[in-house]
């Protein structure tokens, strides 16, 4: 098995990854929900279902605004307990929807969610960097970003399963007490980390300007701007290029994503820079293939890019953490995150103007470009972001040395991460 029961010696922690896996579930289902749940909703908040639609763009917009700024003025505060206050935030959020029969209540609902969830997405990644040595956090990661993959290929269907059975309300209220569940999980398994003291707090600029972090947020936004221009109009694809089950489309990207991150936690700690390399050149080969109308493996293809994009969340966030370093993860990847929102909205603008001046064919010529300057950032990014050994985790006496080309702080955090009494499953 790629997540190796043993750490050094110690047992990996899984109880505390699995409760951060399962606080991105819960956070990916927040997001997502409202947009199976269209028709249900709109009548009895007596809107237009496209304002239901709407409630999921607050909760992006809301999170892409505050992101960075709340992370930033929450970085001396113990960690478990924003941890918690977050997935609280979620808890709240949700029990209103399922309550409310007013639209714009139901609306600041979901802009309270999506400032709980632009601080739980910023945490996630560099607490599990924290609860093990640096030469196993690419496997951490992986394990707590699979909650994302289940959320997609499970929970949305079993949400919008649930809300067809007994209603959208009680949808909406299982998330609530599920983010509760989780609390008690993270308060019982999750270790605690400190907050930053001033003195030790790097600037966020100084965070933003440091090598590696621009080029790893340019991939971020380039990779996420290709992938959605062809996700949000799948549909219309699908219809362009002759198949009709547009359902079964999803359904297979899905289970592909399933298998890329199974793959990725394989490879992402010994072969980071060429696990990712084949993962962008199979998405980019992907849109040419279907781009020049070869349709008759339109399956096929999109099981290859479901497995590329699987893994390819962790692959980044992994080199993230590598060039930030665990005590500046969190403010790195608040900025990731206003990134990551930023390229899913630019790639549904590009691909609907795309969709709506050339035709669906255009989808995949749009969004080929962004994947190839992806390819090439990762490719010319081997001195600092993306380099063929990961000096993060060099195993052995050789961590006691710093590279030159890796900023003091990194090594300083990995020190941390591998602090006796943090072995995941204390307090």
């Amino acid at each position: 098995m790629f997540l190796s029961s043993q750490v050094k010696g110690r047992p990996l922690p899984w109880s505390g990854l699995l409760a951060l896996s399962c606080a991105a579930f819960t956070a990916v289902l927040t997001e997502l929900l409202p947009a199976g749940l269209l028709p249900e909703m709109a009548p009895r908040l007596g809107v237009a279902e496209s304002r239901i639609g709407f409630l999921v763009t607050a909760y992006a917009a809301a999170s892409f605004l505050a992101a960075v700024p709340v992370t930033a003025a929450l970085r001396g505060l113990p960690r478990r307990p924003v941890l918690c206050g977050a997935l609280l935030g979620f808890a709240v959020s949700n029990a209103l929807v399922a309550l409310s029969s007013s639209y714009p209540l139901t609306f600041v609902a979901r802009l309270l969610a999506g400032v709980t969830g632009g601080t739980l997405w910023a945490m996630l990644v560099g607490y599990a960097a924290r609860m093990v040595p640096a030469d196993r956090r690419g496997r951490a990661i992986a394990v707590v970003l699979a909650g994302i993959t289940l959320a997609l290929s499970l929970g949305l269907p079993a949400g919008t399963a649930l809300a067809a059975a007994v209603g959208w309300r009680a949808a909406f209220g299982s998330l609530a007490v599920l983010a509760v569940l989780v609390v008690v999980w993270v308060c019982l398994r999750v270790p605690g980390f400190p907050g930053e003291p001033p003195h030790a707090r790097v600037p966020l600029t100084r965070v933003a300007l440091r090598p590696g972090i621009r080029p790893v947020l340019c991939v971020t936004l380039f990779l996420l701007l290709g992938h959605q221009v062809m996700y949000t109009y799948v549909a219309p694809f699908a219809e362009h290029a002759g198949y009709g089950r547009t359902g079964l489309l999803l359904a297979v990207f899905g289970s592909a994503t399933v298998a890329g991150i199974w793959l990725t936690g394989v490879l992402v700690d010994r072969h980071l820079r060429a696990t990712l390399l084949a993962a962008l050149a199979t998405f980019a080969a992907v849109l040419l293939g279907v781009g020049a109308g070869v349709h008759a493996v339109l399956f096929g293809a999109v099981a290859l890019w479901g497995v590329a994009f699987g893994g390819a969340p962790t692959l980044i966030q992994t080199a993230l953490v590598d060039v930030s370093g665990p005590a500046d993860a969190d403010v790195a990847t608040s900025l990731q995150t206003t990134v990551y929102n930023a390229g899913i909205a630019a790639g549904s603008l590009s691909g609907g103007l795309a969709l709506d001046a050339m035709g669906a064919g255009a989808l995949p010529w749009t969004a080929l470009p962004p994947a190839v300057l992806a390819l090439a950032t990762v490719a010319g990014g081997h001195r600092y972001a993306f380099p063929a050994v990961r000096h993060g985790a060099a195993p052995g006496p050789a961590r006691a040395a710093v590279s030159p080309s890796v900023p003091v702080t990194c090594a300083v955090g990995d020190r941390a991460a591998r602090r006796p009494d943090v072995d995941g499953e204390g307090h």
